[in-house]
C-alpha cells in the first residue's frame, strides 16, 4: 500500500496508506458523519469535486453491490452512472468485506473506476480541523508519483459543478403514466427518480439550464446538486420566467431549495462545514413535529432575505439554519434535506406525496 499525504490548504498534513486507484487529485475536504452508505454518497453526484471523510472509522466491511440497470435505465443499488467523489478517506480499511448484496469490494470498486482511497488518517483529527476551521481544498500526493502544479491553484467555489454533473439531454422515465413532472437535473440523485416513478407520474428529465417553460407539464421539481447555486444564474432565469407565467406546482430538494430561493429573491451563504449526515434534525415550522434526515449540503438560505410572500417551511434544530420554504400562497415548496435519503432514514418521504398531491 503506498504512503499518501493529505495536504491541506492551510499547510496541514495528514499520512495515510493508498486502497483505491493511485493519483494525485484535489478537492474540497469534507466530512459526512454517517455511520453507513459509502455506495450511495460516493455515486451522489453532489460529492462532485470533494474528497469525502468518512467519520465512522470502520468501512468497506460490506463491499459493494452490483452497478446493475433496471428497464427504466437507472442504477438498481447507485444513486448515478458513476462515482462521483473525487477520493474517500477512512480511519480503517477493511479488506475483508461480507454482504448478501456484495459482488465486489471498495477497493476493487474504487480502481476500476480510478477514484483515490486513503486508510490510516485520524479522521477525528482531520474532522476537528475541518470544524474549527472550516472546509478548505486539499490535494493527496502519492509517493513516488509526481504531484501536478494545477492541483494547488484548484478553487472549489469557481467551478459550476452544476454543469458538469447535469445530464446534456432530455431524458422521459414511466412515459404515458399519467401527471407529468420536468425534473430539473441539477446533479439528481436517482432515488429521486424512483420515488417519483413510484407514484405514478411521468418524470422529463431535463439539463440545469434547460428552456422548460413552453413544454406541456403538471409539476415542476427541482433537483439536489454540487457547488455553489449562484453559478446557477441560467437556472434561476428560468425558474423565475415559469414562476411569473404559472401557478403550477414547484418543490425542490436540496440545490433545488437554494435556486427556488434564489428565484423568490433570497441569497446564499456558505455554511462554515456543511451538513453531511443521517441524523440532522429538522422542525417543521409552526408544529412541534421534529424530523430525523439525510443531509448533504455546503451551503443555506439566508431565511431573513426571504420576501414577503415566503416563509421558512423547515429550520435546523442545530444551527437553526434554513431547511426549506414555501410560498404564502402558491404550491411551492421545497426541503434542504433529502426526503428520499437512499441512504438514510426515510421519515420525511411524505413531501413526494405532498407534491403529487398538488399536481
Amino acid at each position: 500500500m503506498r504512503d499518501v499525504t493529505l495536504v491541506l490548504s492551510d499547510g496541514t498534513k495528514f499520512q495515510g496508506k493508498s486502497f483505491g486507484y493511485e493519483k494525485p487529485v484535489a478537492g474540497e475536504v469534507v466530512f459526512n458523519t454517517a455511520m453507513m452508505g459509502y455506495p450511495e454518497s460516493l455515486t451522489d453526484p453532489s460529492y462532485a469535486g470533494q474528497l469525502m471523510t468518512l467519520t465512522y472509522p470502520l468501512v468497506g466491511n460490506y463491499g459493494v453491490p452490483p452497478f446493475t440497470i433496471e428497464k427504466n435505465g437507472i442504477a438498481t443499488f447507485m444513486e448515478s452512472d458513476k462515482i462521483y467523489a473525487s477520493a474517500i478517506i477512512v480511519s480503517d480499511y477493511s479488506e475483508e468485506y461480507s454482504h448478501w448484496n456484495a459482488c465486489e469490494s471498495l477497493a476493487d470498486w474504487l480502481k476500476r473506476e480510478q477514484v483515490p482511497g486513503v486508510t490510516g488518517i485520524d479522521t477525528r483529527q482531520l474532522t476537528k480541523v475541518l470544524r474549527e476551521h472550516g472546509v478548505m481544498m486539499g490535494r493527496l500526493e502519492f509517493e513516488g508519483l509526481e504531484t501536478p502544479k494545477e492541483l494547488e491553484t484548484i478553487d472549489y467555489g469557481k467551478i459550476n459543478w452544476v454543469e458538469r454533473v447535469s445530464c446534456k439531454d432530455v431524458v422521459r422515465y414511466n412515459e404515458g403514466a399519467g401527471k407529468k413532472v420536468v425534473l430539473v437535473d441539477c446533479g439528481v440523485k436517482n432515488n429521486i427518480i424512483r420515488c417519483l416513478i413510484k407514484r405514478g407520474v411521468e418524470v422529463i428529465r431535463v439539463p440545469w439550464n434547460y428552456d422548460y417553460t413552453d413544454i406541456q407539464f403538471d409539476g415542476l421539481f427541482l433537483a439536489n446538486g454540487p457547488g455553489d447555486p449562484d453559478m446557477c444564474v441560467d437556472a434561476v432565469e428560468v425558474l423565475r420566467k415559469q414562476m411569473s407565467r404559472s401557478r403550477k406546482p414547484i418543490c425542490g430538494i436540496c440545490m433545488g431549495n437554494q435556486l427556488l430561493a434564489k428565484a423568490g429573491g433570497a441569497t446564499i451563504y456558505k455554511l462554515k462545514y456543511g451538513h453531511r449526515s443521517h441524523n440532522q434534525p429538522v422542525r417543521e415550522v409552526g408544529t412541534n413535529r421534529c424530523y430525523v434526515t439525510s443531509q448533504n449540503h455546503g451551503y443555506a438560505v439566508d431565511a431573513a432575505t426571504l420576501g414577503n410572500d415566503w416563509r421558512e417551511l423547515f429550520v435546523n434544530m442545530n444551527d437553526g439554519s434554513n431547511e426549506g420554504i414555501r410560498h404564502q400562497t402558491n404550491p411551492w415548496f421545497s426541503s434542504q434535506f433529502h426526503p428520499e435519503a437512499c441512504s438514510g432514514p426515510v421519515d420525511t418521504e411524505f413531501m413526494f406525496d405532498r407534491f403529487i398531491e398538488t399536481l
